[in-house]
C-alpha cells in the first residue's frame, strides 16, 4: 500500500476478496474487498463489492439509523426496492436514506456484478427483514436477532 489515506489501483487489487454470506439469506454471498478501513475510517463502511451469478446482495431489508448507497461498476442486475423491481446496470447509483423501502440486488446474468457499496456505521441501529419477519438489533458492539412473531407492544 503507499500512503495510510491513499489506495492506488493496484493496493486495491492486492486487497483479498473476502466471502461473506449473509446470516439470514444462504444465497446472499458477496466477494468483498473492504476499502474504507484500509484507509482508516471508523464511521463509514465502503466495500467494493461481486456478486457472481445467481446470487443475492443481502437479504431484502432497511434500515432504521444506517444510510447506505450503491453505485454499480460493472454488469448488470435486478434491484428490488420496496414493491418495485428495476433492472440495474454500469453507472447506475441508488441511496437508502434511513428509514428506506426495504431493498435488495439479485444477479440473473453470466456476468458478474460489480459494486461500490457504503454506508454508516452507527453503534446503535435496527434492520428490518419483512420477506422473513425479522429484525436485528444491533447495539454497542453486539448483533441480536428477534422474530416478529415474538415482539410485543409495550406500554408508555
Amino acid at each position: 500500500m503507499t500512503a495510510r489515506y491513499l489506495l492506488k489501483a493496484a493496493d486495491i487489487e492486492a486487497l483479498p476478496e473476502q466471502q461473506r454470506q449473509h446470516q439470514f439469506n444462504d444465497n446472499a454471498v458477496r466477494l468483498t474487498r473492504t476499502l474504507g478501513t484500509a484507509v482508516g475510517l471508523q464511521r463509514v463502511g465502503l466495500h467494493l463489492v461481486r456478486l457472481q451469478t445467481g446470487r443475492d446482495s443481502t437479504e431484502f431489508h432497511y434500515h432504521d439509523a444506517d444510510e447506505e448507497f450503491l453505485y454499480i461498476l460493472s454488469g448488470r442486475g435486478i434491484a428490488t426496492l420496496g414493491d418495485e423491481t428495476f433492472e440495474v446496470q454500469t453507472g447506475d447509483f441508488m441511496g437508502f436514506p434511513a428509514p428506506s423501502p426495504a431493498h435488495s440486488m439479485h444477479n440473473p446474468h453470466e456476468e458478474d456484478l460489480v459494486y461500490l457499496m457504503g454506508g454508516e456505521r452507527n453503534v446503535v441501529d435496527i434492520v428490518h427483514y419483512p420477506r422473513i419477519s425479522r429484525s436485528m438489533i444491533k447495539s454497542h458492539g453486539r448483533r441480536l436477532s428477534v422474530d416478529w412473531a415474538d415482539l410485543e407492544e409495550v406500554g408508555r
